[in-house]
């Protein structure tokens, strides 16, 4: 099982992998939901270049798209932001992800965040790295215990929680 960066994958593969996820699915966000093949391919090089700082939206960090690889199977995609901003620090934190419905209940969401956590202590600068979840969505919660993460705190629809580098 391995992480690979968005623009180093199979870009058909990844494609359907993203084609399998709403726009908004448990609070993971589907930047590419309803892009064709070649807007997926611009999208794609937009990514590789916000990752090195590049052509950033106002408000935005350097961020890190991966695709989770299983037995040569796209099974998730994780996302790793490089550093906090207020909002990000009151809200989604470093690492988004989502695992495809139908691996879901498999485990790939503790691997794949597992593998991300070891990624991220070597790019954030946070002494912590920070997550949150909707309150309902208890099958990232337990990702994230499982990783050794603690609740900080909770909202009416959130809890949101650190893992320590």
């Amino acid at each position: 099982m391995q992480l690979i960066k968005l623009w180093e994958t199979d870009l058909p593969k990844a494609y359907n992998l993203y084609q399998t996820f709403e726009e908004d699915e448990n609070g993971f966000l589907n930047e590419a939901y309803g892009l064709d093949f070649d807007q997926f391919k611009l999208f794609v090089e937009m990514v590789e270049r916000n990752s090195n700082g590049e052509d950033l939206p106002h408000g935005y960090v350097p961020w890190t798209i991966y695709i989770l690889e299983d037995n040569k199977h796209y099974v998730g995609i994780f996302k790793l932001r490089h550093h906090l901003n207020e909002y990000l620090a009151e809200g989604a934190g470093h690492i988004g992800f989502g695992v495809a419905k139908l691996y879901r209940n498999q485990g790939y969401a503790s691997k794949g965040l597992r593998l991300m956590v070891d990624i991220a202590k070597t790019v954030i600068p946070e002494d912590e790295i920070y997550m949150a979840c909707y309150k309902y969505n208890q099958a990232s919660l337990k990702a994230q215990l499982s990783n050794g993460a603690y609740i900080h705190h909770e909202d009416e629809d959130h809890y949101y929680t650190r893992i320590k580098k």
